[in-house]
């Protein structure tokens, strides 16, 4: 069996893709498995297991040569996860005598009806993201489907992370605080960010590191951040690959950051974590299998009813005291999972 994978979106929508291709490897342990990805998450491919081959798509000219040679290689299945014009013609150029992809009634759906063979009907807002992956492998006639999120870190990824934590004289316990994310409208107050971390360094057996990308709009964000700190602390921000990153969060005792990259990290370590979620519905994104404590809106504690038709909240109505009490109760020397999502 050769079948061939379409998840051409962002960092967290991949990692939310492992689950489906886990579950294809053990239904189908035999099967040649090629995903395609963007070029966006290239970092990630010594972490993902299951598969035999990954292209990197980079929206380019050499994408059509590339998929043009693996229509030679006769896909059975073709699943696309992605859902848009680039993935149709992808698909499209598979070849496979079995392309699957979502069901909903728009322009896409009307143009791409005789690309697909198999639509699957769901209702995709009312499902978890790793749920909605799941069901586009169902016409697989797949079963014992697993939701467990898991990255297989290299080993060259932790020795890096060992390296920064020795030079940067990080010791355990510590807390990574990741602020950052690639939308605006997810970055919650510097301030805000500022008395946290100075509650998190209060306690003496605590490391407190600060981490972040290296794009202009975050690192003003980690800057301002920094400038309202009384004293200095480990700054990583822009210093980290997304491995070495992720290997830092697997040794960490707690993540605090927005829903961004670091989150589905956390998740797939079992790293505790406290999120702040604003603009996107934790419903669809949140860790299902991990702990983590949920921050949105003006809740004083933390969420534990999820609705699909949640709106979209300012991160400024997360207060601070909601962050301390979080990270206060999974730092407590009585800390369970029972801080777990379901």
């Amino acid at each position: 069996m050769n079948i061939v994978l379409l998840q051409l979106k962002r960092i967290g929508d991949l990692i939310l893709t492992l689950p489906a291709i886990a579950t294809l490897r053990e239904n189908f342990p035999t099967a040649q498995m090629t995903l395609a990805i963007s070029s966006e998450c290239a970092d990630l491919l010594p972490a993902i297991p299951n598969v035999n081959r990954i292209l990197v798509v980079r929206r380019n000219l050499l994408d059509l040569v590339l998929f043009l040679g693996l229509a030679r290689q006769r896909f059975d299945y073709c699943v696309d996860f992605t859902r848009n014009d680039r993935s149709a013609l992808f698909a499209f150029l598979s070849g496979a005598r079995k392309r699957i992809v979502y069901r909903r009634r728009d322009r896409f759906q009307e143009q791409q009806a005789r690309v697909y063979s198999d639509f699957v009907k769901v209702r995709k807002l009312a499902m978890h993201t790793i749920d909605y992956n799941l069901a586009l492998v169902g016409p697989l006639g797949v079963r014992n489907v697993s939701r467990a999120l898991r990255l297989e870190l290299p080993q060259k990824a932790r020795e890096k992370a060992n390296a920064l934590r020795r030079d940067s004289k990080i010791n355990e316990p510590y807390v990574i605080f990741h602020p950052g994310s690639a939308r605006a409208e997810k970055f919650w107050e510097p301030q805000r960010w500022a008395d946290v971390i100075e509650h998190a360094r209060s306690g003496s057996q605590i490391s407190v590191v600060l981490t972040g990308g290296a794009s202009k709009v975050e690192r003003k964000h980690l800057c301002e951040i920094n400038g309202r700190l009384r004293k200095p602390i480990v700054d990583l921000s822009g210093k980290t690959d997304l491995l070495t990153l992720a290997a830092l969060i697997e040794r960490a005792r707690l993540l605090v950051t927005v829903d961004s990259a670091p989150m589905h990290f956390a998740a797939a370590t079992q790293t505790p974590q406290v999120i702040l979620f604003g603009p996107t519905n934790p419903f669809h994104w949140r860790p299902l299998e991990s702990p983590a404590l949920i921050l949105q809106g003006e809740s004083a504690t933390p969420l534990s009813e999820f609705s699909p038709e949640q709106p979209a909240l300012p991160m400024r109505q997360i207060s601070t005291a909601a962050v301390i009490g979080a990270m206060d109760l999974l730092l407590s020397p009585h800390a369970t999972t029972t801080a777990q999502t379901s």
